[in-house]
Parts: C-alpha cells; sequence; structure tokens
C-alpha cells in the first residue's frame, strides 16, 4: 500500500543545475541556499517531486535536510498565509532603521549623480532632536541601525560622532544592539577617519571605484574638476593594515561608455585586493534616477543590465576577488524589500525633514514630515501608507510569486509608482545565474582554503 503523502515542495524554491553537474536549491521564505553533489541532485529532484513511496532508508538524511532548510512542507501547510505573515511582521515595533544626511554637500561633481546638494551639515537642532529621539526609544526596541549617508558624509565627521557616541551609549544602556554602515566616496577614507568610524561601530562601507585612474576621474571628479582615483586607492589599500572586523563594498558603476574599462579595471582590483576577502566587489547599471544629468547617460538596456551584472560578477570570482555580501542577503526573507517600504526605517536630512526614499527628496508624497528639537516628530501616517503598502497587497502576481517573501513586491515603491510596473531584482530576475555565482563564490573559497 502507498504512503500516504505527507510532505510537498515549497512554493517559494527555486533550483539550477551548476557546472560539475549538481544542484542548487533556494527558498526565499527560510532564505536557505543548499548545494547538492551530482549524485545526490537525481534523488533530490525526486524528492521535490513529491514521492508517493515511503522514503528509502538510504534517503533519509536527504529528505530531512530538506524539510529542515524548508524545501519540502507539510502537505497541510498554508504557504501564502505564512507568507502574508511575515509580510506583517515587517511592521514589528522592536527594530528601527533610520538612515541620516549628516550633510548633503559633496565634494564630488559625478556625472551621472542625481544629486543637486541644496543643503550643507545637519543643523545643531536634528541632532539634538535625534538625539532625543533615540534616547526615547531604545527602551522599546531589540536593534538600531544606522545609515550614513549625504552628500558625502564624511564632510561632517563631526555630526556622525556626535550621534555615534549618543546612540552607542543609548543602546548599550538598554541592551539593545547596535550597527551602522556607511556610503562614501572614499576621498577621506584615510586610516584615521577609518579607525575612528570603527570605533563609532561603522562596520560596513560602500566605496564606487568605476575603473582605472582615467575611466575613474573623468566619471567621478571633483566639484570644480580635479582627479579623485588615486587618493582613493591609496587610502582603501592602506586599510588593509587594520586588524579589525569590516566589509568594505567596491561598488563599480557601469553604463554602455564603460563597459569594457570595467572588464579591463576587474584584474587591477584583484592585485589591489584579491587578498583581503574584507574587501569584496559589487557591480550595479547606473539608471535615470530623476536627475539633471539623465538626458546624458548612456544607460544600458535591461538585457545588457542582467546580463553583465553576473558576467562581471564571475569575471571577478575566477580572478580571486569575493563578491559583495549584498547579494547573498537580498536572498533572505524581506532581504530585497527597499528601507522606503519598511514601516520601521526613516530617512533624516541635515534640516530634520523626513523622507521615505532618497531618490524622490522633491516628490511632495514623499515629504512626511520633520524631526522637532525636542525629540518628537510631526509624521504625515498617509504618506507613510502610502510607502509602506504599495506592493503584494496589491498586486497578485507578486503574491504568488516565488521571491514574495524576500521582495513582497516591494523592491523599489518609487519605480511602482512612477512606472505602474511591479519592481523585481537583479538578482530575482535572474535567480538560477545569482545561485550560479554564489556556488562559484563557493567553490573559489573551498579550492583556496585547500591550497
Amino acid at each position: 500500500m502507498k504512503q500516504e503523502v505527507q510532505w510537498k515542495p515549497s512554493r517559494f524554491n527555486a533550483r539550477t543545475t551548476v557546472d560539475d553537474g549538481g544542484l542548487m536549491l533556494y527558498n526565499s521564505y527560510t532564505g536557505a541556499i543548499a548545494a547538492f553533489s551530482p549524485e545526490e541532485s537525481s534523488r533530490v529532484i525526486e524528492l521535490l517531486s513529491g514521492p508517493d513511496d515511503p522514503v528509502p532508508d538510504g534517503d533519509c538524511t536527504l529528505h530531512e535536510d530538506l524539510l529542515e532548510h524548508g524545501f519540502l512542507v507539510s502537505q497541510d501547510t498554508d504557504e501564502l498565509r505564512r507568507a502574508l505573515y511575515l509580510h506583517q511582521s515587517m511592521h514589528r515595533q522592536d527594530s528601527m532603521h533610520l538612515v541620516l544626511l549628516a550633510t548633503e554637500a559633496c565634494n564630488f561633481r559625478c556625472n551621472y549623480c542625481y544629486e543637486y546638494f541644496p543643503r550643507g551639515t545637519m543643523k545643531s537642532t536634528v541632532t539634538s532632536g535625534l538625539e532625543k529621539y533615540i534616547a526615547s526609544q531604545v527602551s522599546t526596541l531589540n536593534r538600531l541601525t544606522i545609515s550614513w549617508h549625504g552628500g558625502e558624509p564624511l564632510l561632517a565627521p563631526q555630526v556622525i560622532e556626535r550621534l555615534s557616541q549618543s546612540f552607542i551609549e543609548s543602546c548599550d544602556r538598554n541592551g539593545v544592539v547596535y550597527g551602522a554602515e556607511i556610503s562614501t566616496n572614499g576621498y577621506f577614507l584615510d586610516r584615521e577617519m577609518f579607525d575612528k568610524l570603527l570605533d563609532w561601530r561603522v562596520e560596513r562601507f560602500m566605496v564606487t571605484l568605476d575603473g582605472d585612474a582615467e575611466v575613474h576621474n573623468q566619471r567621478r571628479a571633483l566639484t570644480g574638476g580635479g582627479d579623485t582615483y588615486q587618493r582613493i586607492v591609496d587610502n582603501l589599500v592602506s586599510l588593509k593594515a587594520v586588524d579589525r572586523p569590516f566589509e568594505i563594498n567596491l561598488r563599480v558603476n557601469f553604463d554602455n561608455s564603460n563597459l569594457e574599462a570595467v572588464t579591463e579595471f576587474i584584474p587591477v582590483l584583484k592585485d589591489l585586493f584579491g587578498d583581503d576577502p574584507r574587501f569584496k566587489v559589487y557591480f550595479r547599471p547606473v539608471g535615470c534616477m530623476g536627475g539633471e544629468n539623465d538626458l546624458n547617460l548612456s544607460v544600458c538596456d535591461d538585457i545588457t543590465k542582467d546580463t553583465k551584472i553576473w558576467e562581471f560578477n564571475e569575471q571577478a570570482i575566477a580572478q580571486g576577488l569575493t563578491v559583495s555580501s549584498f547579494i547573498s542577503d537580498i536572498l533572505l526573507p524581506t532581504g530585497a524589500v527597499c528601507y522606503a517600504a519598511k514601516p520601521n526605517s526613516l530617512i533624516v536630512d541635515s534640516d530634520g525633514q523626513l523622507y521615505k526614499c532618497s531618490v524622490a527628496i522633491d516628490q511632495e508624497n514623499n515629504q512626511l514630515g520633520s524631526i522637532n528639537e525636542d525629540g518628537t516628530l510631526d509624521l504625515d501616517l498617509d504618506k507613510m501608507a502610502l510607502w509602506t503598502t504599495s506592493g503584494e497587497e496589491t498586486d497578485s502576481n507578486c503574491q504568488s510569486c516565488f521571491f514574495r517573501p524576500s521582495c513582497q513586491g516591494n523592491h523599489c515603491p518609487l519605480y511602482r509608482m512612477r512606472t505602474g510596473n511591479r519592481p523585481c531584482s537583479y538578482e530575482k530576475r535572474q535567480i538560477k545565474q545569482t545561485l550560479r555565482t554564489i556556488w562559484l563564490q563557493g567553490k573559489a573559497e573551498e579550492q583556496a582554503s585547500n591550497v
């Protein structure tokens, strides 16, 4: 007599065959990623097909692994309800993420930048308000995450220092996990500044290099003109001597004008940083974001974007570089949801104005209110709701998508607002290539550890 089927494959699975004939599996609800050997792959596929027969003794461990990591679920599991619950959990109140514009001035004038630098350093009334706001909220939190942005945030290190010390004190006093990251052009990121940032618990960095000196300097020059490449590289190389944990993501922006230059630059990055896995590469296409430079940008079409991201990643891995953890992080449950769509995330500019999206500062429905010097917020909840409820609640395709737990239809709410189309991440659109990239990285690390 056939055993009653008790398990079924998760609707949130994705899989691909890799170069050695093995199998990569991914589940967006659990965030699990698993690699199976060629010998295991055929049996894994059979188990995921919902076998009617009892599981052979030799397959018990494999079957248990698939269950443990969510690739198989019980027949009576309502996965859509689970996904809805996960979406509702985004409204939890015990974590907070603030994007703080320490200054809106910048010492660069990049030829694809969408910002126009209307204000300078964050006002003291705003820093006072932020200190009091966090002090009043921290007792309800388990985690506080700060993202330092600008402009160029390192033009105002005194703001970062003051607020970091205040936030750390409040969090430590209340047992709250505190962490911070920064996006910087790297011009002021010398060893002294870097050590200070680490002391202020900034441990994740984003620094952009768009090619060799000639290409980078043409794209990312100083205000009024002037080269930036060599100073940034010298700063970064000096940080390799720091014996502390950190992650520096070397972002390489590409468009039609520098595709060949990026390929030629990857071996240069290998020579500079290939011996230190704390330096990771992150390739991303330039886009038209509403700035004054949009009409002059040589942006790639969607096919080129989807192709080149993964070509560059594979080239980098082949050279011995480490790809950014952003790629695997985005596959985690809620990992692909834009901060603008998260209820517990706000942007605070240097004048104390509140926003959800950093790319649409002048958009009226993105101007949510302000923070007062006493630490209270004037917040338009209707506008807040507009940004945080525009994804899977209204899109049936997103509701049924295998990637739903990761992005929840909200990878970019601004894109949905402006175009009416659903926003899908590069990782989701090319999920098989994404899994292959992760597999290649794992194989490269395995080979390096055996040397």
